[in-house]
Formats: structure tokens, sequence, C-alpha cells
């Protein structure tokens, strides 16, 4: 029996996004998103699901809050939908917008829990999508005079900030790989806006600083493992590259200035033409606050050519898997947060988004999931590790409070640690609930 003890000092809380669980979409002059547009066209999620309702928290959320408070967790991090606050992107502000922002905020501060804004978690306003998108560099002041709006507004309420959630999958799961709005299938594309991306994210970082904002500002970077499957070069390589797309791409040009070479070279040789304009890289390069890291899973993978766009395979090595088909993989969290730290420094960490998809239904109102809370556990015990190994964790945020709209999954795939029934909109404390609840309060967990 062992007793896994965190700093008292430690931040605990749990996280959603405006699409996946606000509902109300056509409420309050709210503008459309690429993802009504995306969740609508045939084929792109599952059942034809869409965010028209979802959890309805545009209407619960002191519920919602009600639910948080029980849970005893001192931050909520909570995204914007842009199209909430600027209908067409920019141009008239939507006041009702932002007085549901400002109605959340003060019911969080009065239950005594920090809020925590992600600006961007993928609901690009679609009047803007019309224009190119984040193709169109256009977008890039757009989302800065969004994001002017929303500090002078929120001064004083909201002292944590996170420009984009998930770079990688803004830009090349959605306009690579096309599995997340708008959709595209096209590597340059999706390099164009990741570059765009990083620029929107410094040129934010700058204004927030120009502004003399309370507080601090970070971005939230998804990232994974990629454990390579034996110690020959190639193995090594291909990992490396894997795991790079979702790490240097992403870190290299904001803490040091510029992108890792070698994955220059590699897109280059898929034909890809980096488009860097004058001043980009040093607008980039800003000193952040925090960085934020949503880890989910890892794998093993090696060498195969012609595999993929890094002729890397992934290998299955009998992990078990959630209900989502995706590894628990807790080395990989500590791996992977001993490696940011070694390569960029003990920036502060605070854990964004982490947690698992286990598809349990309440049975006399009891909802056994027993296989999140094994997870949180293990995933605990890893954070913990890398604490002790010298990796900087601030707080701990678990995805997700509340089942929710899963993007293109739709309503099929659940990682709430409160069940939603989608037909009445009911909230059903699950058990990892009540162990997170525990762990949190005590600031220490038992592994039996």
């Amino acid at each position: 029996m062992a007793i896994i003890q965190f700093p008292k000092e430690m931040k605990w809380g749990a996280a959603t996004a405006s699409y996946q669980i606000e509902g109300a979409v056509d409420k309050d002059g709210r503008g459309l998103s690429i993802w009504d547009t995306f969740s609508k066209t045939p084929g792109k999620v599952v059942n034809g699901d869409n965010g028209d309702v979802a959890c309805d928290s545009y209407h619960r959320y002191k519920e919602d809050v009600a639910i948080m408070k029980d849970l005893g967790i001192s931050m909520y991090r909570f995204s914007v939908s842009w199209p909430r606050i600027f209908p067409n992107g920019t141009g008239e502000v939507n006041k009702k917008g932002l007085e549901y922002y400002h109605n959340l905020v003060d019911e969080l501060l009065a239950n005594g829990i920090e809020p925590l804004c992600t600006l961007y978690h993928w609901d690009l306003p679609q009047a803007l999508q019309d224009k190119g998108g984040w193709d169109n560099r256009e977008t890039i002041d757009a989302f800065v005079e969004y994001a002017e709006l929303m500090f002078k507004e929120f001064e004083g309420k909201i002292k944590y900030w996170i420009t984009f959630n998930e770079p990688w999958c803004v830009s090349f799961l959605s306009n690579f790989i096309g599995a997340h709005a708008p959709g595209y299938q096209d590597l340059q594309l999706a390099t164009n806006v990741a570059h765009h991306l990083l620029v929107a994210h410094g040129k934010t970082v700058k204004a927030f600083r120009q502004l003399g904002v309370e507080g601090q500002i970070g971005y939230a970077p998804n990232v994974e493992w990629n454990e390579p499957y034996s110690n020959k070069q190639e193995d090594i390589d291909a990992c490396r590259r894997a795991g790079a797309w979702f790490i240097e791409w992403f870190f290299d040009p904001v803490f040091k200035g510029s992108y890792p070479q070698f994955m220059v070279e590699w897109f280059e040789k898929k034909g890809v033409k980096m488009k860097i304009e004058d001043g980009d890289m040093e607008t980039i390069h800003q000193p952040i606050d925090f960085l934020g890291i949503n880890y989910y899973t890892g794998s093993v993978g090696k060498y195969a050519e012609n595999s993929g766009l890094f002729d890397h395979e992934r290998v299955d090595a009998g992990y078990q898997k959630t209900d989502i088909g995706w590894n628990v993989f807790p080395e990989g969290f500590y791996k992977v947060l001993t490696y940011i730290t070694e390569k960029y420094g003990q920036v502060p960490i605070y854990i964004t988004e982490n947690g698992s998809c286990y598809n349990d239904e309440p049975d006399n109102g009891v909802v056994n999931d027993q296989g999140r809370i094994d997870y949180l556990q293990q995933h605990l015990i890893s954070l913990n590790r890398s604490m002790n190994s010298g990796v900087n964790i601030k707080g701990y945020l678990t995805w997700s409070l509340l089942d929710n709209f899963e993007w293109a999954e739709g309503y099929t795939m659940r990682f709430g640690i409160v069940h939603v029934n989608y037909r009445t909109l009911e909230r059903t404390k699950k058990n990892s609930f009540y162990w997170y609840k525990q762990t949190v309060a005590n600031g220490w967990f038992e592994v039996k």
C-alpha cells in the first residue's frame, strides 16, 4: 500500500469546451461556427449528431457550477464561443454573448472557483472560414481583435488565459487528415494553418502584455508519447518524427523562435513550402506564463517505409484500450512530461486535459465507471512521478466534467465524470466523480 501525495498549493480542476456543452447555437445572436456547418454535413459526424443542444450548459450553467462546487475543485477550464461574441468573426459585438460569459464567470467566482478561459477551442466563425479561415492571415487579426475585447471585458475576473487548444488538431487533424472541421485533406494547407495559429498566439500574447492585463497567459498543445519498438536507429527516428509532429513543431517556435530543422526538411520532401513572413518567428517567440498540456494516450511505433506521413507505424503492444480505442499508456505521461522539461526547461505546466472514454450507463442511479477511476489513478501516479523528477506542475484538470458532444464521434463516446442523459439532460455523478472528489479534498490517494 502506498500513499500518493500532492503539494497543498496544487490546483485541481475539470475542463470543458463551448461547442461540446453549451448548445443554444441559435440563441441570443450567436453566429454560425465551422462546427455547425461540419456537423450538419452528411457523413462527417457519427449518427449525424451535432451540438445544437449538447448538454444545454448555456441554460444550465448554474446547475453545472453547483456540481463543480460539490466536486471541490479550485479551477474550471472552459472555452468561449467566438461566434457568440462576434457573430461575423469581427466587427459588431454581440452583447448577449458577453453577458452569458459574465454570468458564468460570476457564478464560478461566487463559488470559489478560478476560471481558466480558453479563447479558441475550435469553433471558428463560419463567416471567417468563408474567407479562407486560418489559411487567410486576416483571421489572425480578427482573432487578436476578439482576444483584446475579452481581455478588457474580463479584466480582474479572469486571470488565467489560454490562446489555443490543441493547435495540432486545428491544423493537421482538421486540414490534412480531414477528420474535424473544416474537413480538408491538404498538407500544405494544414502547415499554413499551423503557422498562422502560432502567429496569432504570439500576437495575442503581445497584446496581453501591451494592455497590461493582470494574470497569466499560455497555450495548450496536445501531446502523445511514441515509444520506439526497438533500439534500431530507424525505429528511434520514426518515433522522433511522429512525436515531433505534436511536440517540437508547436513548441520550438514558441520556446526557441524556430521550427525544428529535421522536420522542416522532412516536410519539404513531401512538397511543403514554409510560408513564413518577416517578423513571424519573433512574434511567435513570446515568453508565456504557463504551458497547458493535454495528454490521453501514446503508443509503440517502428519504422515502416511509406507508412503514413513519417514512415512510422504503430505497433499493437497489447495495452488496455479505452472505449474509443486509445491505449491506456500512463508511462507515456511521465515520459512526455519529463521530455518537455528536459527540452524546454522548468516552465510552469497545467495539465489542461487528461481523461478517458468509458461508456458506462447508470444502473439504479449509479454509474460504476471503474475503468475511468483506474485510468485517473494510474495517470496521477505518473504525474506525481514527473513532479518528483523536477517537472513544474501547477495544476491538474481532468477531461471532462460532463459527457458531451465528442466531435466527429458525436454522442457515442463519453469522457465525463458526470453522466449526461442526452434525452432528458439529467446529470448523474459517476463513481469516478466521487473518487476524484475525495482525491481533491485530501490532496492524496491510496494505492492498494
